[in-house]
């Protein structure tokens, strides 16, 4: 018989990995925005943004979320999925908690930089790897990836290029930070979500599954008026 754990529920489960990978992304992207030798185009475009408009990194990545949430319901005429919304508002607010950090600074050596550098990239690919994983909804940028690829025919990876490129050159025409960190990202993001999203798929299957347990009816002490209906004084 199949007993579900009261405590961890598969479906509270899947939600808590969602959300711990939403904060992991915003980690991994505030580490290599700190370490101040350039940002993931996205983030590039926010941050120029912000030098040239105020705000904050997040609010701008929270702003542009929903214009492409927008943008891609009026593509597949349909409501965005509720992990969508969350990862839109979310990751925008997880981004300045992380930035208002009193003591998260950049390095002042290059090669403290760099590790801060590296360290975001796999940090930001475990958390894209966690959060695709629970399967709660692709985050805004790519729901809006493949709408478009869905609309024109074309290979995703054309698409995401494009787009990716689109977002630099707004970014770069914002004063945004390019350098060394938008390079490596372009690179290896790719391949390090390769490599993080199947490990962080066996996790989560193993969360939740070990939220369900089985009760093993040849092996429990038998009551004895658990067997046939009748009470030990009935005998």
């Amino acid at each position: 018989m199949k007993i579900v754990n009261p405590v961890a529920r598969p479906f509270f489960v899947k939600w808590l990995v969602f959300f711990m990978g939403l904060v992991l992304l915003s980690f991994g992207v505030s580490l290599m925005i700190k370490a101040n030798l350039g940002s993931a185009p996205w983030d590039v475009l926010h941050i120029g943004l912000y030098y040239q408009f105020g705000l904050s990194i997040g609010t701008w990545s929270i702003i542009m979320g929903f214009l492409i949430l927008g943008s891609t319901s009026w593509l597949t005429k349909k409501w965005p999925q509720v992990g969508a919304f969350l990862n839109m508002i979310f990751v925008g607010i997880f981004i300045d908690i992380f930035m208002a950090i009193p003591f998260f600074k950049t390095p002042e050596s290059v090669i403290g930089a760099i590790a801060m550098l590296a360290a975001g990239l796999v940090i930001n690919g475990f958390g894209m790897g966690f959060y695709i994983a629970c399967d709660c909804g692709a985050g805004p940028r790519d729901s809006l990836m493949l709408a478009l690829t869905e609309k024109t025919g074309k290979k995703i990876s054309h698409i995401r290029l494009a787009m990716e490129l689109f977002v630099l050159t707004g970014g770069w025409l914002l004063k945004g930070p390019i350098s060394l960190g938008t390079i490596l990202f372009c690179i290896t993001i790719g391949s390090i979500v390769g490599f993080t999203l199947p490990v962080c798929r066996k996790i989560v299957n193993y969360w939740i599954e070990r939220s369900v347990y089985y009760e093993n009816l040849n092996k429990r002490t038998i009551r004895v008026n658990h067997h046939d209906g009748f009470g030990k004084k009935a005998r």
